[in-house]
């Protein structure tokens, strides 16, 4: 009985004993954990590298479209309209000298008729007068004494007779002139963009009949602001530009992007009051030409224009993303470290920017990939 209880208190502590041995050599024999440093990586950046180019830089202003002569069809002379141009419509063309509008000539023609009535009878009355005069002279000769009057050699009435017949002549060329008026002929090859008188129509001299303009020429205005002249090589004083720039129109008409070629021909030598840019003028020659696929250009057409410029060297393009709004870029150099540096920009574009100073061929720029620049921080490169 005494060693049934024994039993009992020794067996709990046994089990114990072993657990904690069993612990111990758990604890003794795990392995050690070593603790390590996390590394800093360098950031990794998206690089571009850089050359110099020779550039043209065009520059690209818009305008409207507009002939060279626009004028109003207005008669010197009243009368009936008895003859019309066959194209005498709006829209219709015409060529130079063409007979456009015949006023009923009868009336002139009867001044001309008086008007050499006039000088027949003037020349006759000054026949009459020089043979009246010679005969005064010889009797003065004959019979007269001392000094004879001006009245007596009839000369006031031979140089009445005289400017009569000057009148007369003037008359007769004033009458032809207006005879001439009754015909209205075309000062230019052009179209009728508004007619205001029909054949039969009785008009008065000053009277508007159409409005007409010139189709062998296409002018262009076109602003461009005074910083980027320095680009063009334009007439800016007295004398015609070397090179004429050229000139490339496009608009979109008739459900295409069309194109249409000209060049600068002079510039308005005046700065605008209101918004400070100097106007060019571009011509197109022949614009109603109309060819396969190319409609003609429009008088009243909107157009953009890129106007041909000047080539320069020693250039680098830039993406925008490459530059901040300080003008300055991050540089990468041989050992992958990173340099701020400040750059000269030519001009800014919508898809690049022109550097001018600052960069060399060869470096390599940071396009993407580090929020915080710092001078020297070290990169990697992708």
């Amino acid at each position: 009985m005494i060693e049934k209880n024994r039993l009992k208190v020794l067996l709990p502590i046994l089990l114990l004993l072993t657990g904690i041995a069993c612990a111990w050599a758990v604890i003794a024999t795990r392995p050690q954990m070593t603790l390590k440093t996390p590394g800093i990586e360098a950031p990794l950046v998206t690089v571009i590298q850089v050359e110099a180019q020779t550039l043209r830089l065009d520059v690209h202003s818009q305008g409207v479209v507009a002939p060279r002569n626009e004028i109003d069809l207005i008669p010197e002379v009243s009368g009936k309209i008895i003859q019309l141009h066959p194209d005498f419509v709006a829209g219709g063309f015409f060529a130079r000298n063409d007979l456009l509008v015949s006023i009923d000539p009868r009336d002139y023609d009867y001044a001309i008729a008086q008007a050499q009535a006039q000088i027949a009878e003037a020349k006759r009355q000054m026949a009459m007068e020089e043979a009246q005069a010679d005969q005064a002279h010889n009797e003065w000769q004959a019979l007269g004494e001392g000094t004879a009057t001006s009245l007596a050699m009839r000369e006031p009435q031979l140089a009445e007779a005289r400017a009569k017949l000057k009148a007369a002549e003037a008359s007769l060329l004033q009458a032809q002139i207006k005879r001439s008026r009754c015909e209205l002929r075309a000062p230019f090859t052009g179209r009728l963009q508004t007619r205001l008188a029909g054949l039969g129509q009785t008009i008065q001299a000053g009277e508007k009949l159409a409005h007409i303009y010139s189709t062998d020429l296409a002018e262009i205005r076109l602003p461009l602001p005074t910083d980027q002249l320095a680009y063009l090589d334009l007439p800016l004083g007295a004398g015609q530009c070397r090179g004429c720039p050229k000139v490339t129109l496009t608009a979109d008409f008739a459900g295409a992007l069309r194109t249409w070629e000209g060049r600068i021909v002079r510039s308005e030598g005046k700065l605008d009051d209101t918004t400070g840019v100097l106007y060019a003028v571009a011509e197109v020659l022949n614009p109603y030409t109309q060819k396969a696929d190319h409609p003609p250009l429009l008088g009243g057409l909107f157009v953009q224009a890129q106007v041909q410029g000047k080539e320069l060297k020693n250039l680098f393009v830039l993406p925008q993303a490459a530059i901040n709004a300080a003008q300055q870029v991050l540089v990468v150099d041989a050992e992958l470290r990173l340099h701020i540096r400040h750059l000269e920009v030519l001009r800014n574009e919508p898809e690049r920017i022109l550097v001018k100073n600052g960069l060399n061929a060869g470096d390599r720029i940071v396009t993407s990939g580090i929020q915080v620049p710092v001078e020297g921080m070290k990169v990697r490169v992708e």
